[in-house]
């Protein structure tokens, strides 16, 4: 699980770790946040924090590798870790006469190259595991056909991560791998906000369900956490 350290991440951990699964908690900070640290010393048996920048290939590579100390395979990857925009969310600074090439390039190498760089690293160890998963945490902002006014920088990364996930999932049939894209809609986390309606343990538990239910038919799919299909 990819940003594990704060919010949706975490959730996640929480939840596979705590109904037995064997867990690898990515986080960027050099020294994990207070709760993921409070997770993993009461699950000490099943939980692991990999240091791990998305943005970063030698971090990726380190993660990859010390997680291959521990496992000979992955059943399931996470690809949650993205960031929202060099400004924050209250306030985005993407309008024309703003627009930036550094802060753009920042948010597309996090969203959308970084889960594509992650699942390339862990396809030997997922090709080994079992009824092996990539899903990848996308947002109704990625939608194209939805877009009435969003986010600039982070609207675009969405819709590049789901046609990088798109191809990646074309080509991870062949190796019996499934790649599916979720939206966790609108998440009270610190980039979603003390506005939004969604609990992280609600979307959470909605996105297990569905990552529970896919099959290599669903490969390719963009999906709520409810479930059903999200437009492109």
């Amino acid at each position: 699980i990819t940003g594990a350290g704060r919010g949706i991440g975490l959730a996640f951990a929480r939840h596979y770790v705590k109904r037995g699964e064997r867990v690898f908690a990515g986080c960027r900070r050099r020294e994990a946040p207070a709760a993921l640290e409070a997770l993993r010393r009461a699950h000490r048996d099943r939980l692991t924090i990999v240091p791990l920048d998305v943005a970063d290939a030698a971090s990726i590579h380190a993660a990859e590798a010390l997680v291959h100390k521990e496992v000979d395979a992955l059943d399931l990857l996470v690809n949650n870790a993205g960031i929202y925009s060099v400004a924050g969310s209250e306030e985005a600074g993407e309008k024309p006469g703003d627009l930036d090439f550094d802060d753009a390039i920042r948010v597309f190498r996090t969203n959308a190259m970084g889960p594509v760089m992650v699942a390339q690293a862990c396809l030997g160890l997922l090709r080994r595991g079992e009824a092996p998963k990539i899903v990848s945490l996308s947002s109704e902002y990625g939608s194209v056909s939805a877009n009435d006014g969003f986010p600039y920088y982070y609207a675009a990364s969405k819709a590049a991560l789901n046609t990088l996930m798109r191809s990646l999932a074309a080509d991870a049939r062949r190796w019996g791998i499934t790649v599916a894209l979720l939206d966790p809609g609108w998440v009270r986390t610190a980039m979603g906000g003390p506005g939004a309606h969604v609990t992280p343990r609600m979307s959470v538990d909605g996105m297990i369900r569905v990552i529970d239910r896919l099959t290599r038919k669903d490969s390719g799919r963009f999906l709520t956490f409810e479930g059903r299909e999200q437009a492109w």
